[in-house]
């Protein structure tokens, strides 16, 4: 010994390491029913079911969660060039979501993933697919071998497609609307859109559907001849028609059912082929294209759509002006 007292070993060292150790294995704090409730709405159907529908497809072809940078990589080289590159980009958004949902790192943040993607869209383009917009003269063809089915069933797809090209609805507006969300007036009806794509809280807005000049092609006449025959007074104002003519249940369409009504619609006229040109959108698109063909302002035509820019608009109006280019020859 060196004369020096040995000191104790302090009692409390063991203690401190025990309380930091416990500290960082506390258990995080858990949240209440009704901010579980809250977050599980805070996205809209379509894109819960969009993205479920993506998250399957990405395990189908051998991607789990965790995935790695290779793992979606890979995934969206295999599919460059079947698929468009719009639908890889939403399907590495469900993989990047379902990580973060997770508290897990994103592979789809890495730069291999983001490279990978940038070589995608550098070979085969990022043109987005412009679906045929139904303009009035379409839209009277299709109206006149509309009755080419049973009378309840034609009666529902004339209305469909009126109001949806008077109003500019998109497929989910359209299918939305409820026997108490319109308003009848002596010269047209108002219609309350609550919900719609660019307005998932909620905010509601109203779109005027005036008379048309002819009762036959006029909206309101077909909207009230539709519900006269089906006998609709609440809810859902577009419903399943059998294909005896019959109505069926209470549920109103899905989106996917415009789509549908319109792709027949054109068949009847143009033929299978013409069917691959046009989609639900295509009434929309139809009026917007319309009224600038007719010389609508710009800020008229965004009153009715909903638009909150020029910018989506100018897509369907600058073909339009173009059309009106003189010759300088």
């Amino acid at each position: 010994m060196d004369g020096k007292a040995l000191r104790k070993p302090s009692s409390t060292a063991p203690v401190a390491h025990r309380k930091r150790r416990q500290a960082s294995q506390k258990v995080p704090e858990s949240t209440s029913a009704a901010v579980d409730g809250f977050t599980a709405v805070a996205r809209s159907r379509a894109t819960l079911r969009a993205y479920a529908g993506d998250l399957a497809h990405f395990r189908l072809h051998g991607g789990k969660i965790p995935a790695t940078p290779q793992m979606v990589a890979n995934y969206a080289a295999q599919f460059a060039g079947v698929l468009a590159i719009a639908t890889i980009q939403r399907r590495l958004i469900a993989v990047h979501q379902a990580h973060a949902e997770q508290g897990l790192k994103s592979p789809v943040m890495d730069r291999l993933v983001k490279r990978t993607m940038q070589g995608i869209r550098r070979t085969f383009g990022v043109a987005q697919r412009r679906v045929k917009a139904l303009v009035k003269t379409d839209l009277l063809e299709m109206l006149v071998m509309i009755n080419r089915q049973k009378p309840l069933k034609a009666a529902r797809d004339r209305a469909l497609l009126l109001i949806g090209f008077a109003g500019a609805l998109r497929r989910s507006e359209l299918v939305a609307i409820q026997c108490e969300d319109v308003t009848r007036f002596d010269h047209g009806v108002e219609v309350l859109l609550r919900r719609s794509k660019t307005d998932q809280e909620g905010v509601g807005r109203t779109v005027w559907i005036p008379h048309a000049k002819d009762n036959e092609r006029c909206p309101v006449a077909a909207l009230d001849q539709w519900l006269k025959l089906s006998g609709i007074a609440r809810g859902p104002v577009f419903r399943w028609v059998s294909r005896h003519g019959h109505l069926v249940g209470d549920k109103g369409l899905t989106p996917q059912s415009v789509a549908l009504v319109v792709k027949r619609s054109v068949k009847r006229v143009h033929g299978a082929a013409a069917t691959k040109t046009v989609s639900g959108h295509s009434l929309r698109a139809g009026y917007c294209t319309e009224a600038a063909l007719v010389g609508m302002a710009p800020w008229q035509i965004r009153e009715q759509t909903g638009h909150k820019s020029d910018v989506t608009l100018a897509k369907y109006i600058r073909p339009v002006a173009k059309r009106k280019i003189p010759s300088l020859l």
